[in-house]
């Protein structure tokens, strides 16, 4: 589900700063994609029970699809700081973002545990992504 999931976290990233529902256009914006692309997910995120799409209006989380989203977002903090903190990269967030569907919660709880301390793993707790999207469906 790794294409699906960077959609769906990109649905729960806009709805927790802004409202459901998450326009088609503001979701492909969060993952580099066109407005048709982001559109057709969608309709397949709604198939699968994660979000409930409207056409022309967008898409919410279903609450499948939030406790879906928020064990990605757990994976998506912690690869972030990895990436960014450990590895050094300039494009943390949108590699956190392509791979938290691909790696599996044990394995982000073992890089928070053995590789960012104490203080980063509460930060992780406690921060969020600051994503609002620009698009308009």
């Amino acid at each position: 589900m790794s294409e699906a999931s960077q959609y769906l976290l990109a649905v729960y990233l806009v709805e927790r700063e802004a409202s459901a529902p998450v326009a088609p256009g503001t979701v492909a914006d969060a993952v580099n994609r066109s407005p048709s692309a982001a559109t057709e997910m969608l309709q397949r995120l709604d198939e699968r029970g994660l979000v409930v799409h409207e056409p022309y209006e967008g898409a919410s989380l279903t609450p499948a699809g939030r406790d879906t989203a928020e064990e990605l977002h757990e994976t998506y903090l912690v690869l972030s700081r990895f990436f960014r903190d450990v590895l050094e990269l300039d494009d943390y967030d949108d590699e956190a973002m392509r791979l938290a569907g691909n790696v599996s919660p044990v394995v982000a709880e073992q890089l928070a545990t053995n590789l960012l301390d104490d203080e980063d793993t509460q930060m992780r707790r406690d921060t969020t992504h600051q994503f609002v999207g620009d698009g308009d469906g």
